[in-house]
């Protein structure tokens, strides 16, 4: 009798417990879902491949400029923008259509004729990155989750536009969150890149909306999480080469036929970034020849004050090497792009920098542009434009960047927090064998099935 006693007060007091952990665990979930809603989020740009517009993206606005008319855009339906942090924006290669998508779970495709929301696509889980098809039919998005998913746009402009579409499954990382997203220049490919370090080469299919079920290749090699991709290419070589940028500080250029590097360039060590820990690659822009790669590189500020602006990368296709060209700075305030845009038409680099819900700063969410020019052959230097040169000039630097007051301390701490929120997405953490048992025995799976 005192033993069957003694087991029934021992599971009431493990059933107490696991009630008290279970609430823990909801009101942290609780904690996380709060939290998420106010994390910072990066600065984006966008520019039309023929010149005709610029795209900015900061938090859940979009501002967009008209080059061609030398105007602003207007969204005028407020039902149609965005109402949580953007994720990612680019055009399609034939310029028609913008694609916009992030932590609202929506997708939106905006025809940039007209700028008006031709329709919008519900995504389960948070987007991290989209790519649009070479003749402008698909819209791939994935994400956080490891998911790509595909939309048709077949008949799209004969739709009332604000409709909505249904996304398709197209393949998965298994649960590791997607990266970059990239249509190959010839459209024969798709490649995914994640934070497990993977980049995924696949075939696309005639039938995507079934799926695709060919994997190319793996391109393999990098040590730390991919971050971007972009194709170099030229008439002598259609389909191209692939160069990814990751947290381990390298940029490698790849045969996606085959999964091969052909070359890794150690991009921290070139910039004179080797005292710092792990200084990620952010974002990487091909010239539309490209014998050109621009890099913006990961870095605290306060460590290394004096380099500010991007790494000059020349691409030899013929012998499948990257090598450095040159560091650009910015002068000015401090300056470290969180995206980079070129349009096919002019050699021009956009960059901008910026944030979204900053904490502890004025200015909460803000963004500043500036352009590298000097890529033509006819060019003597490459310098940065005054914002007086800037295409647009004032006009669009003040629908871009908006009104806000911005203070050199405020670019500092953009960029530093920033640096964190990326590590802390995308680094993986690194447990002691002690610590890696106790999660094991803690786990939710294990705990309320014992």
């Amino acid at each position: 009798m005192e033993e069957t006693q003694m087991e029934e007060e021992c599971k009431e007091e493990i059933n107490g417990t696991q009630i008290e952990e279970k609430e823990s665990d909801e009101i942290q979930m609780e904690e996380r879902d709060s939290n998420s809603q106010t994390e910072v989020a990066p600065a984006l740009i966008a520019v039309h491949p023929f010149d005709q517009s610029v795209a900015v993206a900061v938090g859940s606005e979009l501002r967009i400029f008209n080059l061609a008319k030398n105007c602003s855009v207007s969204i005028e339906s407020t039902e149609m923008l965005h109402k949580d942090a953007i994720r990612a924006v680019r055009f399609s290669d034939k310029g028609k259509l913008l694609v916009s998508a992030g932590d609202d779970k929506l997708v939106k495709i905006w025809s940039t004729e007209t700028w008006q929301c031709l329709c919008t696509v519900n995504s389960e889980k948070r987007v991290s990155a989209v790519a649009i098809s070479k003749d402008e039919q698909y819209v791939c998005f994935a994400d956080k989750f490891g998911v790509v998913w595909i939309v048709d746009l077949v008949g799209l402009a004969e739709n009332q536009p604000g409709s909505n579409k249904k996304a398709a499954e197209l393949f998965g990382h298994y649960c590791s969150i997607i990266t970059s997203l990239e249509f190959s220049p010839n459209g024969s490919f798709i490649v995914s890149a994640d934070r497990d370090f993977k980049i995924r080469v696949s075939v696309f299919p005639r039938s995507p909306l079934k799926g695709v079920h060919e994997i190319q290749s793996f391109c393999l090699g990098h040590s730390e999480f991919v971050s971007c991709l972009t194709f170099v290419h030229n008439s002598d070589f259609p389909q191209g080469f692939l160069v990814s940028g990751s947290g381990d500080s390298t940029v490698c250029l790849w045969d996606v036929t085959s999964g091969l590097a052909l070359c890794t360039s150690e991009v921290g060590k070139e910039a004179n970034l080797s005292e710092e820990a792990h200084p990620a690659v952010i974002d990487l822009c091909a010239t539309g020849d490209g014998s050109l790669v621009a890099v913006a590189i990961q870095r605290q500020v306060s460590k290394v004050p004096w380099l500010q602006g991007i790494l000059l990368l020349s691409c030899d296709l013929s012998a499948g090497k990257l090598s450095t060209l040159k560091v650009i700075p910015v002068p000015g305030e401090t300056f470290i792009p969180t995206r980079l845009g070129m349009a096919l038409s002019k050699n021009l680099l956009w960059m901008v920098t910026g944030a979204s819900n900053l904490p502890g700063s004025k200015a909460t969410s803000f963004a500043r542009i500036r352009i590298l020019s000097g890529f033509n052959e006819s060019d003597t230097e490459t310098r940065v434009l005054e914002d007086q040169e800037i295409p647009g000039g004032e006009k669009l630097l003040e629908k871009l960047q908006g009104s806000v007051s911005v203070q050199g301390a405020d670019f500092s701490a953009a960029a530093d927090t920033l640096n964190a929120a990326m590590s802390s997405l995308l680094r993986k953490k690194q447990y002691s064998n002690e610590k890696r048992e106790f999660r094991k025995k803690t786990r939710n799976d294990k705990k309320y099935n014992q």
